[in-house]
C-alpha cells in the first residue's frame, strides 16, 4: 500500500498541460498536480476503479510527459548499444506498457493526500533540472519525491524520479541486468511482456487490496 501511495504522487506530479509550451518544470508539476487531483475527485468512476477510464486519462494526461526511450536506454544500461532497433522499439513498448499500469493502478489508491511542489532554481541555459516535492497526509510523515527532468525539443519531460532518494530507473537497471544476463535481449522482452499481459487481466482494485 505505502509503495503505491508513492507512485500516486509520482503520477500526479509526471502530469502536465496538453500543450507543448516550455513550461518551466516545477511550474509545470505544480499546476496540473490540482488539475489532476481535481479530475479524480470529480469522476466517480474513476475513484469506483473504472480500470478502462483510467487507462484512457492516463494515456492523455500522462504519458505525453514521460521521455520513455531515454527511461528505457538508462533502464537497459549498457546492453542497450547492443540491441537492434527492433529490440529496442520492443523495449521501450514493453517498459512503457509496464509504467502504464504501474501508475494506473496508483490512481485506485489516490484518497487525500496532498503535494508540495518546491520552487527551483533553473538556470536559462539549463538542459536538466531536479524537481523537489512531498507528499504530505495528515499524521504521517512526508515523503520526498524528486523528479528529473531533461528540457526537449517538446518541452520538459520526466526521465526518472526518486522516491525516498531511491531512482525508479536505477531499481530497474538491477533487475533488467540481471535478466539480460540470463536471457539476453529478447529475454527481457519477452520477461516484460508475460508480465505485462498478466497484468492486463487483473483487476487494479483487486490487485491492490490483496
Amino acid at each position: 500500500m505505502r509503495g503505491l501511495l508513492k507512485l500516486v504522487v509520482g503520477l500526479f506530479c509526471m502530469v502536465g498541460v496538453a500543450q507543448a509550451e516550455m513550461v518551466a518544470p516545477d511550474v509545470l508539476i505544480k499546476n496540473t498536480v490540482q488539475d489532476v487531483i481535481t479530475i479524480i475527485k470529480q469522476d466517480k468512476d474513476i475513484q469506483a476503479g473504472n480500470q478502462k477510464k483510467i487507462l484512457e486519462m492516463v494515456d492523455a494526461k500522462v504519458l505525453p510527459h514521460f521521455d520513455f526511450e531515454r527511461m528505457t536506454r538508462l533502464a537497459v544500461g549498457k546492453s542497450w548499444r547492443t540491441a537492434t532497433p527492433e529490440q529496442k522499439q520492443a523495449l521501450v513498448t514493453e517498459f512503457r506498457n509496464m509504467l502504464v499500469r504501474t501508475y494506473t493502478k496508483a490512481f485506485t489508491v489516490y484518497r487525500d493526500q496532498t503535494i508540495e511542489v518546491k520552487p527551483s532554481k533553473i538556470a536559462d541555459d539549463a538542459t536538466e533540472v531536479t524537481v523537489k516535492t512531498s507528499i504530505n497526509k495528515p499524521g504521517a510523515q512526508s515523503i520526498p519525491v524528486d523528479y528529473e527532468m531533461g528540457k526537449t525539443a517538446n518541452g520538459w519531460k520526466a526521465f526518472d524520479l526518486s522516491i525516498e532518494g531511491v531512482s525508479m530507473v536505477g531499481s530497474y537497471r538491477g533487475t533488467f541486468a540481471t535478466q539480460i544476463q540470463q536471457g539476453g535481449i529478447d529475454g527481457l522482452i519477452k520477461t516484460l511482456a508475460d508480465k505485462n499481459a498478466a497484468a492486463a487481466t487483473t483487476p487494479l482494485r483487486k490487485a491492490e487490496t490483496k
